[in-house]
């Protein structure tokens, strides 16, 4: 099994699901705060950068269901001003596991990663948007 860096929103109960999806699955997790993470852009884009750059943020923030953020209407540098200067912005988890870096529990990509067997209970694993309250 794998040792896998978590990054997460205290509390958030949708993280709360994947890490015991991940844990269920045998895995060591190392948690680790993401809004208190001291992110630049030197160690924020590594888990961004294979993804469109409107899928680097967290669509169930405030500022972007208000409307008030735009992901489709920045650019890369514009993003990631915004998201080294509200961390809640950012997608989350991000996970680091055997080198490799990803934004967002998605599950092909996560079993891809971690060996996840398809086998996940009984739980309903499809939706991991967001958390119930931000």
């Amino acid at each position: 099994m794998a040792t896998i860096i978590f990054y997460e929103k205290p509390g958030c109960q949708t993280n709360g699901r994947q890490k015991k999806i991940l844990s269920d699955s045998g895995h060591t997790l190392i948690v680790r705060d993401l809004l208190s993470e001291p992110w630049s852009f030197e160690t924020l884009l590594p888990f961004l950068e294979k993804l469109p750059v409107s899928q680097w943020f967290n669509r169930a923030s405030p500022r972007v269901k208000s409307g008030e953020i735009s992901p489709e209407t920045l650019d890369a540098r514009q993003s990631m001003e915004y998201l080294l200067s509200d961390h809640l912005l950012i997608r989350r988890p991000l996970i680091e596991c055997m080198g490799k870096k990803l934004a967002g529990f998605e599950m092909d990509e996560i079993s891809r990663l971690t060996g996840l067997s398809a086998r996940i209970h009984d739980e309903d694993v499809t939706d991991f948007s967001g958390c119930a309250q931000e």
